[in-house]
């Protein structure tokens, strides 16, 4: 199997995992009889433990100038983590466990979008060809665990991470490592970067993007459940949401442009706009499961015109570090919002008035999207 089709199948699993964990752990949480607030703390403390985590990791990536030997690393400490979680009930443990998850697994996703990347570009092939196929990792196991928690029951998720992890280690294991920079790293560069006007302006926007889309996955399943929904009817909005993405996904080769990204993202941020008007006037957890179809239109466009520009202005020696930045305000910084103001906001109002209120954050990343764009869409596009 060539390197392409085993990163292709490794983005299965690892997505997989990431279903079980992002879209299912409030879930389990909820089943526990924790209230809102409480769900939102630990996600939310996860979300800070990301923060530190995911720069570690990266810049470990980067200095060592290899990131599948960090990645096994990662998920050798993912399974053993995720097994103990899914299989815990005591608030105090699960915090624990979580915090712990949060440190290995979520830094496996910048790693993962990195190795992509750089795959693809050494082999001729498009990066959307690959994530393709995390997409339909992520669909796939949000449809069986929905079937696995109803028929087996919420213990069941343990001896399903914890098998899936075992399989996408033996994977990483066959995979080749990523062709690593040409250019040496200097902290002078990374300051650049980061210092950069620019980059100052995109990381804010990224901000106010994603934390309505952090809020919606820390809260759609608690949603559902509350309108009367099954864990089923969680697996299936889960489902279709990442369903939608593999075509989005595998045709980037063809809607991706260069010098394009920004006005792609605005196009993304007015249909989360739209999407979460819309589940705020939603009370039938049927109807508001078929809503999700709408992500066709929002993560997988806003994620990879976001990674595509990141990668035009981001010195090519900091590109896992910078990969890094753009998941840390996605699941780390965006993530502690969504989960302890989302958390507090969910309790207080309910869920109608929580998806009002990131619907209005969404029409505000429209219109910042379609400033910058003003500004920098014109700026000479990256070889």
């Amino acid at each position: 199997m060539n390197s392409s089709n085993l990163l292709r199948s490794f983005n299965f699993l690892y997505f997989a995992l990431l279903a079980m964990f992002v879209s299912f752990l409030p879930v389990y949480l909820d089943a526990q009889g924790l209230p809102a607030t409480k769900i939102g703390l630990i996600i939310g403390t996860g979300g800070i433990i990301t923060i530190f985590s995911q720069p570690l990791w990266g810049m470990i990536s980067d200095r060592t100038r290899t990131i599948k030997k960090v990645m096994l690393l990662l998920l050798v400490c993912s399974s053993l983590v995720g097994y103990f979680l899914y299989t815990s009930n005591s608030f105090i443990v699960l915090l624990l466990f979580t915090m712990f998850l949060y440190f290995f697994l979520m830094p496996l996703d910048p790693l993962t979008e990195s190795l992509n990347f750089q795959t693809a570009e050494a082999n001729g092939v498009s990066y959307g060809s690959i994530r393709t196929f995390g997409a339909i990792g992520y669909a796939v196991m949000s449809l069986a665990v929905g079937y696995a928690i109803q028929y087996l029951g919420l213990n069941s998720l343990g001896y399903l991470f914890g098998g899936i992890g075992v399989i996408s280690l033996i994977i990483c294991l066959s995979l080749p490592d990523a062709p690593v920079a040409g250019k040496p790293i200097t902290l002078k560069s990374l300051r650049n970067f980061l210092g950069n006007k620019e980059t100052i302006w995109f990381l804010v926007l990224i901000f106010i993007v994603a934390v309505p889309q952090r809020i919606n996955d820390t809260f759609l399943g608690v949603y559902i459940r509350k309108l009367g929904g099954s864990p089923e009817l969680v697996g299936q909005a889960w489902f279709l949401a990442a369903g939608s993405e593999i075509l989005v996904f595998a045709l980037s080769f063809w809607w991706l442009r260069k010098g394009k990204e920004l006005q792609i993202i605005a196009f993304s941020a007015f249909f989360y706009f739209i999407r979460f008007l819309l589940s705020s006037w939603i009370t039938e957890p049927h109807v508001l499961v078929y809503l999700q179809l709408l992500q066709t239109f929002t993560f997988p466009i806003f994620y990879s015109a976001a990674i595509q520009y990141l990668y035009r202005i981001v010195p090519e020696e900091w590109r896992a570090t910078g990969q890094t930045v753009l998941a840390l305000l996605f699941f780390g910084v965006s993530g502690i919002v969504a989960s302890y103001l989302g958390g507090w906001f969910y309790e207080s109002f309910g869920g109608q008035s929580l998806y009002l209120w990131i619907s209005g954050m969404s029409f505000i990343g429209l219109l910042f999207s379609l400033v910058l764009s003003a500004i920098y869409g014109k700026a000479k596009m990256a070889a």
